[in-house]
């Protein structure tokens, strides 16, 4: 048996099983080729190169065990090979922290919010400072956002802040890994008590999931931690107080860009005298929005 055959043979039984995606691949073949090819120790993102490669038994055998693994135990496969990628970037992960797969991550990468950090860059020690921009990345969880954010723009210093000493502990590990320990700082603290602002731009992905939708999720989800996820009634416990504070901890100018998934019905419930821009992601406009200080402060 060859490479593909084995993750072929392998997709058919993640999709029998009836297990759930969404943790860094969305079908079973993708999941199946990421699991086949950590196990055998191959490029993760060079399939073509192996396609063809002859496997021995004891190979088969091995990666037969770890689809078991994800069948039997419904953990997410990167709680399993304690890894996931994320714009191309490898993160440690582990069940202290939810998978990283922040649609943020995609218009960072992807340029949207170069427009507003050049300016910052560009204002002039006039405007406090804003030479050097400063970004925070709020509820941070495993530091994914935080270390992109400081691979986007080599010129900003970066602040990660999360609730969840947990969470910083694997977060750390992530910023040692990419070797941004002198741009990089992670505190701990709830909502923006962590925060030493001021700042030109706030990530936040906070927990979001309404409490209904909780109750439902498939168990890969409920495998993370819960309070990365669970965003009180209508989910938007963590972000009532956010929008409330979020203008004291932002330079003039500055700008939050907030992640809420599928609960744009309940944002906008919460917040009708707000226009924030939606931006465009690969699953739709209506899951990431940007609102300027001035939206908060008015």
């Amino acid at each position: 048996m060859n490479v593909l055959e084995l993750i072929e043979r392998s997709s058919a039984r993640l999709e029998k099983a009836g297990v759930s995606f969404g943790h860094g691949t969305t079908n079973a073949f993708d999941e199946a080729a990421w699991l086949v090819l950590w196990r055998l120790g191959g490029p993760l993102d060079a399939l073509d190169d192996v396609a063809e490669q002859l496997l021995s038994a004891e190979q088969c055998a091995a990666v037969e065990a770890l689809v078991d693994q994800r069948i039997a135990t419904r953990q997410p496969a990167a709680y399993l090979t304690g890894e996931a990628w994320l714009q191309g970037v490898p993160f440690f992960v582990d069940a202290r922290t939810i998978v990283p797969r922040s649609l943020i991550a995609e218009v960072m990468c992807e340029g949207t919010l170069d427009a507003w950090l050049e300016a910052r860059q560009e204002a002039g020690p006039e405007t406090d400072g804003a030479r050097t921009p400063r970004v925070l990345d709020l509820c941070t969880g495993n530091g994914s956002l935080a270390v992109l954010a400081a691979l986007c723009w080599p010129q900003a210093q970066v602040e990660g802040t999360d609730l969840s000493a947990e969470a910083l502990a694997v977060a750390q590990r992530n910023v040692q890994r990419h070797a941004l320990e002198a741009r990089v700082t992670l505190r701990q603290g709830d909502g923006l008590a962590a925060a030493r602002g001021p700042y030109d731009l706030i990530l936040c992905n906070p927990p979001y999931v309404n409490r209904a939708s909780m109750q439902t999720l498939p168990p890969e989800y409920r495998a993370e931690p819960a309070l990365a996820l669970d965003g009180g009634l209508d989910g938007m416990d963590f972000v009532r107080p956010l929008l409330a504070q979020a203008a004291a901890h932002l330079r003039p100018g500055g700008v939050l860009v907030l992640e809420i998934g599928h609960e744009r019905a309940h944002f906008e419930a919460a917040f009708p005298t707000l226009s924030p821009l939606w931006l465009s992601t690969s699953v739709g406009d209506d899951q990431v929005l940007l609102l300027t200080r001035e939206d908060l402060a008015s």
